[in-house]
């Protein structure tokens, strides 16, 4: 693919000057050209290349790579010789983090040659090479942080409705376990009254009003029903209550996070005008499953699913398939797939499948047999050559690849999305409970000391402003590691939850492995496209 003509130095231009201002006018963040004309003048002048360059390695290359500058969104197709001349005047002595450590960087190598003038200006105009110092550098990053949050706190918010958090299923990995295992906890398994459901739209008003949105011109609104098991059979007249009342709001999308074991007490609520998406889990072939995603009296849960899945498809739903894997399930995926092309799941345009690590956050898990989220896109890669059908089943990180297709499919019309945070946990993301209690993130619910506030009986929306901060105020600025990080407005700084597991603190980073990610989603996306290879549509998905 060459979208630019290419230099004397082989320097094209994909994410082009025109696209990035007209991010800028829309934005009304600085983007290109941000380290010259939005910041004081340098205290030195030495040319260094800047603290936030991705260099992308291409497969099956050997003169050509890609440079992706972190903040002002540039994507640079160049040749090696030009990437070396950029490595080379990195700082030797770049600060190091205050505590985590930085993912290792491809070395740089090969003799050290000076690009042409021209070159040289289009790598400044673009960012690769700057006359700021570190630190001046690193207030840019906060000040664009801070800018995006801005923006993202103005963006319609997002409902999850929690019904119960009761379940009809016993997993061992799931982080509410204890709720239905520990009676201390029985008070948190009663179903949403309709009054409750009344006082939550009221206070879904209050809200978008915080964010600075009218009624009368509110996009249309996202709600999303989780549990516990949202939906229960049990639960079919309040959420059917919950639907209608989105409804006379105005215009409403409606879906689910559910086991799918009752789905078929919903049949008439199915389809593109009423629940149109559904993320389901499957963890194996029926064997496999029926071992880890179980009934109270022990029995499996696969044949229910799949029966309903296909009922689901069948009325025109979006369904996604996720399947939670560590070391110990990892070798049932090839199965898995021949499952979902037995049942011709596949075949529906609006099925997909993907794989998720399961995360320690419940005691019973051996850590010994989870999986990071790099470890495991490296083996399903692997898998992938060996079991062509696993080809149908993709990574957690799709939406990396995603996001870089959409760069490499319009070239110079394209912005990347830069992220100041990780989720809508840290913007829009409310999550009403069944008590009338409201949270950010549903992985910490049913804890009062870490809601974001409550829904009074007269309607008003009461605000725990303290953890509303907590919350709301997590971004790469609010952290010294990813401020000084090159991925930090690509990955956003990772899950808060699982930051908080490792460090006991919300407001530090959750890496994952993302260097290597970020760095591998890319090049299989522009190799994909210089192929001509076909690209699958992602499906939506609430959480990645």
């Amino acid at each position: 693919m060459k979208p630019a003509a290419v230099t004397s130095d082989n320097l094209v231009q994909i994410q082009t000057q025109a696209a990035a201002v007209a991010y800028e006018e829309e934005t009304k963040l600085p983007v290109v050209d941000a380290y010259a004309a939005h910041t004081a003048p340098a205290q030195s002048t030495q040319l260094r290349a800047s603290s936030y360059v991705i260099y992308v390695d291409l497969p099956n290359s050997s003169d050509e790579m890609l440079l992706i500058h972190g903040y002002t969104g540039a994507y640079d197709l160049v040749s090696r010789r030009v990437a070396t001349y950029v490595r080379s005047l990195e700082p030797r002595h770049a600060p190091k983090p205050l505590y985590g450590v930085w993912m290792p960087e491809p070395a740089h190598d090969g003799c050290v040659e000076a690009p042409s003038e021209e070159t040289l200006k289009v790598l400044r105009r673009r960012g690769y090479l700057t006359e700021l110092t570190l630190a001046q550098e690193e207030a840019l990053l906060g000040k664009l942080a801070s800018k995006l949050h801005e923006r993202s706190m103005k963006q319609p918010p997002v409902y999850i409705v929690m019904p119960t958090y009761d379940c009809n299923l016993r997993c061992a990995y799931c982080f509410q376990d204890h709720m239905r295992t520990n009676p201390a906890y029985k008070h948190l398994l009663r179903t949403m009254s309709r009054e409750v459901v009344d006082r939550m739209f009221m206070g879904m008003l209050q809200i978008e009003r915080m964010h600075g949105w009218q009624s009368e011109g509110v996009p249309p609104r996202n709600v999303w029903f989780f549990g516990g098991e949202p939906l229960l059979q049990a639960s079919r007249p309040v959420v059917k209550y919950i639907m209608d009342q989105a409804k006379t709001l105005g215009t409403t999308t409606i879906s689910a996070v559910t086991n799918a074991t009752e789905l078929d007490a919903y049949k008439d609520l199915l389809g593109p005008e009423k629940i149109s998406n559904l993320q389901i889990t499957l963890d194996g072939p029926p064997e496999e499953h029926d071992a880890r995603r179980v009934y109270a009296d022990g029995s499996g849960s696969f044949s229910k699913i799949a029966r309903n899945i296909t009922m689901a498809l069948d009325h025109g739903v979006a369904v996604s398939v996720r399947m939670n894997i560590d070391r110990n399930n990892f070798g049932q995926l090839p199965e898995l797939a021949e499952v979902i092309h037995e049942q011709k799941w596949d075949t529906y345009p609006r099925f997909s499948a993907y794989t998720a690590p399961i995360h320690a956050t419940n005691p019973n898990i051996d850590k010994k047999t989870v999986l990071s989220s790099w470890e495991l896109e490296q083996k399903l890669a692997a898998a992938k050559k060996i079991f062509p059908l696993l080809a149908s089943i993709a990574p957690s990180d799709d939406w990396l690849k995603n996001e870089a297709r959409t760069i490499f499919k319009t070239p110079g019309g394209s912005m990347p999305k830069l992220r100041e945070s990780f989720c809508g946990a840290h913007t829009g993301m409310y999550i009403f409970d069944a008590l009338g209690d409201l949270y950010a993130c549903w992985e910490k619910t049913g804890d009062p000391s870490i809601r974001l506030g409550r829904l009074k009986e007269n309607g008003d929306l009461e605000l725990n402003r303290p953890v509303a901060e907590l919350w709301r105020s997590r971004t790469v600025a609010t952290n010294p590691v990813c401020r000084k990080c090159r991925y930090a407005l690509h990955c956003g700084g990772g899950c808060a939850v699982l930051a908080y597991g490792n460090t006991g603190n919300y407001h530090t980073n959750f890496c994952d492995g993302f260097a290597s990610r970020f760095r591998a989603s890319v090049a299989e996306a522009y190799m994909e496209k210089t192929s001509g290879q076909a690209v699958p549509e992602m499906k939506s998905r609430v959480c990645g």
